[in-house]
């Protein structure tokens, strides 16, 4: 079996009012009904808002409030073409493939009806082969009906019936602009006359023998011409590369027999070098029929390279290829890349015995999670580019992120994501599409959604099971059956799911909802939190450090904090008069890019009235906050491991641009003051601090309880603790000896200080964690405040970095990653065809603080507006005298949709500015 992808073609598309595209003329005067639009360029996958914005006949959705007027683009029909040159077929049929429609469709070859297809998430599979064996060219037709009206955030979960997107309608990060169009892949599959079906490929390891074994199995199925024409409508997803993945519908007319020549299913794995280590076969029988029969093997693995999650070690992968064989003649292939691995699932440390488990073991080692939520990267998700995919998947794992979840309210993304995730060790939990809506929460019963809900579990089982990284499955994003009362698997709907997980993917563990009870959100009653959500703001000084020290829960699956999005994401959406401090209560623009997430008044508080008067000032203040308070969350819950087995933020990313949000990367790719707190929080080693609130008069007593940790077990560590005044001067220093188990924090020490008027306003305290060699293997920076008002008033009449120098350290060059990514060096057999990686560069920087003054949260801009940035640190403080290297990587913008424009012109390389708080 062969694939041709036909994404390149010359697609156009056209709108049209409703019904009309099947009217054609006025019935009352024959004239021909021309549409809403003319014909236009296409792009596909992707959809039709970013086309129209290339013809001019929408604004920019995303600048001021003009995503209101756009909301006419998701009650029109919308009508896509191209032709083809028909392609050399097999011996078998030739299938049209849409991997992807968005929404509700009816598909034409040459002007002829081949099916209508419902849903976002199965493949839609026609049998064109009459038509390309009899014609040197083919038209295809895509003809979309308006999006269905469905719930947004705020609505009724029980009386969801579809399968669309619900955050397009309109979610706390997103505006309501509702994608219609081929949003993933469009091919032709060229069968020979059998083809392999329902292919599985799992692994197993004894990490203390060094063994593992990749279990394998598959079935064939006839691919003769069918007699009665088109396939119709089926359902089904990838399961590796050059996948039929097809589930015949029950009117489909049975395929002629293919002979009953001998099949066999024969199996080849090659180690990570390339190096061939197994090879096996298993004879798959002929009924004679159109069916073929079933085979499995279990290959043994001597010697197995093991997979491990990020920060645990490396991640090789092996490349398994199963070919089908009848009488010895290959009749179809299949490759999946998989890492050799172990999977199990454990009771949390003190664990209630009725709660689920919530501790994940890979290859024998609990793993802390230390994970964040993933919306989908853009409203135009179809327009999302492979490069975007490889960014967030390193920024992840460069935080030092180990797991992602997958939220039910956004997409089953497209599977270039999962083969990253595999690549780069993120563990994936994935929900499948169902979600809260605030009026009722329970999950939907309506038949028409259940039988959709099931065939979309059906194809991301069978596509999505044979990832390493993929992890758990999930019913969905918060369902409940009564308020604060998580949904169990009594649930009819999640019953079903939890049937089809056991029937396709049994080796991993299905959760009913996330959060999964008893009580759905956070709470500091003891004894009834276990996997638990919230809260998605900062709760104050001292209720936020209050609450996060005290409370048991198992798991937290989603929380976050909120805050402003970086001046230069701003200014590409605000109108100039927007570019203000101000709440979202006092701004129609504000409210429209954010509503949720007004940061205004309690970023007043903390550093008083007149301090927020620039909106630089504000946006870094609102982020120092979001940083702060996340970053307690993360550590408090870090400290009680495995009594508390992780964390997941909310959120990575968003996919539209909000003036204020909980993402730790904004919608253009800038990182936030979060990012880089959360990555400190996140390091495999760590040193941490207990506190109860951020402000001690003087003559108080400050307080602190210390703590230490890392992946592996240690001895002889070191946890140095220092208060500095913000001039730099020492305030108190004590050095606290330390060992560590490779899984729980460890209790180091307490610094217990009188505060004195030599502390000022504002003052420090530097957490190092020292190696037996004396090297730092972590550094932590707390800021204190003697005030009782306006407590970080006093770091707005600091210099901001004033006497902050900087010298690069060499030329830009590009950037070796290794293992890390797939870059120019990397061999043509390992690409799809087409396929492009990020283009990277790198350079170092040594900064410097030369003034009398702490230099606080310096940070870095790349201002061609050319290159996303990463480093190996930012948002660090350095003190008086003090100087620190900085290694940068930037990666070339290569982003699609509405983002497409949003680079530099010409070939620049990246240009930086540093600045302090």
């Amino acid at each position: 079996m062969k694939e041709r992808l036909l994404n390149g073609e010359q697609w156009s598309v056209k709108g049209y009012w409703p019904w009309v595209p099947l009217k054609v003329s006025s019935m009352e005067i024959g004239q021909e009904l021309l549409g809403v639009t003319d014909w236009l360029p296409a792009t596909v996958p992707g959809g039709v808002h970013a086309d129209l914005l290339r013809a001019g006949l929408i604004e920019d959705p995303w600048f001021g409030l003009n995503s209101w007027k756009c909301e006419w683009v998701e009650n029109r029909w919308w009508v896509y073409r191209a032709a083809f040159a028909s392609p050399q077929t097999g011996s078998g049929r030739t299938e049209l493939v849409f991997k992807g429609l968005d929404y509700e469709a009816q598909v034409y070859v040459d002007g002829k009806l081949l099916g209508e297809h419902v849903g976002m998430y199965h493949e839609a599979v026609f049998d064109i082969t009459e038509a390309v064996r009899t014609q040197e060219r083919v038209e295809v037709t895509v003809m979309f009906k308006h999006a269905p009206d469905e719930m947004a955030q705020i609505g009724r979960t029980s009386q969801t019936y579809t399968q669309k997107s619900r955050f397009n309608y309109k979610w706390d990060f997103s505006t309501r602009l509702v994608n219609i169009g081929i949003w993933d892949d469009v091919l032709l599959r060229m069968h020979e006359a059998w083809s392999l079906e329902d292919v599985s490929v799992t692994t197993d390891a004894d990490a203390e023998a060094g063994t593992g074994v990749i279990a394998v199995s598959a079935s064939a199925l006839a691919a003769g011409v069918a007699t009665g024409g088109a396939s119709g409508n089926a359902g089904g997803g990838s399961e590796g590369e050059r996948v039929p993945g097809r589930e015949r519908n029950a009117g489909d007319e049975r395929m002629p027999s293919a002979g009953s020549r001998a099949l066999v299913l024969r199996v080849d794995v090659t180690d990570p070098s390339g190096n061939a280590v197994a090879m096996a076969e298993t004879p798959l029988g002929a009924d004679g029929g159109g069916g073929g029969g079933r085979g499995s093997l279990r290959i043994p693995i001597e010697q197995a390279k093991l997979w491990q999650p990020n920060g645990y070690g490396a991640q090789p992968l092996y490349t398994v290829r199963l070919t089908l064989l009848a009488g010895g003649a290959v009749m179809d292939e299949r490759v999946v890349r998989t890492g050799v691995r172990s999977l199990s699932y454990a009771l949390n440390e003190d664990s209630p015995a009725e709660a689920l488990p919530y501790t994940f073991v890979v290859n024998g080692k609990r793993i802390y999670i230390r994970g964040v939520n993933m919306t989908p990267l853009d409203h135009l998700y179809g327009n999302v580019t492979p490069e975007q995919y490889e960014y967030y998947v390193l920024m992840m794992k460069r935080a030092g992120v180990n797991m992602v979840r997958i939220w039910g309210g956004g997409i089953i993304e497209k599977e270039r994501f999962y083969d990253l995730c595999d690549r780069h060790g993120i563990l994936v939990w994935q929900e499948f599409i169902q979600s809260s809506s605030g009026i009722d929460n329970e999950p939907s019963k309506r038949p028409e959604f259940l039988e959709l809900i099931a065939q979309t579990a059906v194809s991301a089982l069978k596509a999505k099971r044979n990832h390493v990284s993929l992890t758990v499955w999930s019913g969905g994003n918060e369902l409940m059956s009564e308020p604060n009362v998580p949904s169990t698997y009594a649930d009819e709907n999640l019953a079903m799911l939890q049937a089809l997980v056991a029937a396709h993917d049994p080796q991993r563990l299905f959760l009913p909802t996330s959060a999964s009870g008893p009580v759905q959100y956070i709470t500091p009653e003891q004894g009834v939190s276990h996997d638990v959500h919230g809260h998605w703001k900062y709760q104050g000084n001292p209720g936020h450090y209050e609450l996060y020290s005290d409370v048991d829960n198992l798991f937290h699956s989603e929380f976050g904090v909120d805050g402003v999005s970086a001046v230069k994401s701003l200014r590409k959406f605000l109108p100039a008069a927007e570019l203000r401090p101000v709440s979202m209560a006092d701004s129609l623009v504000w409210r429209h890019h954010g509503e949720w997430w007004d940061t205004y008044d309690r970023d007043l508080e903390l550093f008083g009235e007149g301090g927020l008067d620039d909106i630089g000032t504000f946006s870094r203040a609102s982020q120092w906050i979001q940083a702060e308070g996340l970053r307690y969350v993360l550590e408090a819950n870090r400290r009680r491991a495995f009594r508390n087995s992780g964390s997941i933020i909310w959120q990575l990313n968003e996919p539209y641009p909000n003036a204020s949000s909980t993402s730790l990367v904004d919608y253009y790719g800038e990182s936030k003051m979060a990012y880089y707190w959360t990555r400190r929080a996140f390091s495999p080693a760590f040193a941490s601090a207990e506190y109860r609130r951020l402000n001690f008069r003087t003559g108080e007593s400050f307080e602190a309880r210390l703590f230490a940790g890392a992946h592996e077990a240690a001895e002889g560590l070191t946890l140095r603790s220092r208060l500095f005044a913000a001039d730099g001067s020492l305030l108190h220093e004590q050095s606290d000896a330390v060992s560590v188990d490779g899984d729980h924090a460890a209790h180091a020490g307490d610094v217990s200080v009188l505060v004195t008027e030599a502390f000022g306003e504002l003052f420090l305290l530097r957490l190092e964690l020292c190696g037996a060699d004396g090297a730092v293997l972590h550094a932590n920076d707390y800021f204190f405040s003697t005030r009782e008002r306006d407590i970080y008033a006093p770091a707005l009449a600091m210099g901001a970095g004033v006497g902050l120098t900087m010298a690069a350290l060499g030329d830009w060059k590009p950037a070796d990653m290794g293992t890390e990514t797939d870059v120019r060096d990397r061999k043509p057999t390992d690409m799809d065809a087409g396929e492009r990686w990020l283009e990277a560069v790198t350079r170092s920087y040594r900064l410097a603080n030369e003034s009398g003054e702490i230099a606080m949260h310096v940070h870095a801009e790349e201002t061609t507006n050319g290159w996303w940035l990463e480093a190996d640190d930012l948002y660090f403080t350095l003190l008086p005298g003090e100087s620190r290297e900085v290694a940068v990587t930037c990666w070339r913008k290569r982003a699609g949709g509405f983002l497409a424009e949003d680079r530099a012109a010409g070939e620049m390389l990246p240009e930086l500015a540093f600045r302090g708080f």
